[in-house]
């Protein structure tokens, strides 16, 4: 009911305490602060969020653009190989794109469908997808 205090506020408030060890701020409503108490539980049951994403969030907080922050699949002048029915095909990574048979591509996704004549992710084509959620 608006205007009146929830019952449950004050033991929420100590689940917060005993969860990040401070008082939460005066004004955080008790939804959120369950919503923020579940995140920090799932957080510390299956560990958080991967390595690369904190990264690339951490970049966008710095200031760094979100494309910039995010495009981390391979560096530029990395070549990625796949075969495809009977076919290798060579990539390279370039700063802004990705090159094959001379041919600039915006993205690996692009590129799948163009080899495959089907939707792709292309990290995933390209077995990147793998390799970066096994390094996080």
């Amino acid at each position: 009911m608006p205007g009146k205090a929830d019952p449950d506020r004050a033991r929420v408030i100590e689940d917060w305490e005993e969860a990040f060890g401070s008082s939460p701020p005066p004004y955080l409503s008790v939804a959120f602060m369950r919503k923020a108490l579940a995140h920090e539980d799932q957080c510390r049951r299956h560990g958080g969020l991967p390595t690369a994403t904190r990264r690339s969030l951490r970049r966008i907080a710095e200031g760094k653009s979100v494309s910039n922050s995010t495009r981390r699949i391979a560096r530029p002048g990395a070549h990625l190989v796949r075969e495809w029915n009977g076919r290798t095909y060579q990539v390279e990574v370039q700063k802004d794109g990705f090159r094959m048979d001379g041919r600039t591509w915006t993205s690996l996704s692009a590129i799948a469908k163009h080899i495959t004549g089907t939707t792709w992710s292309g990290p995933r084509f390209f077995g990147l997808a793998d390799r970066a959620r096994d390094s996080s």
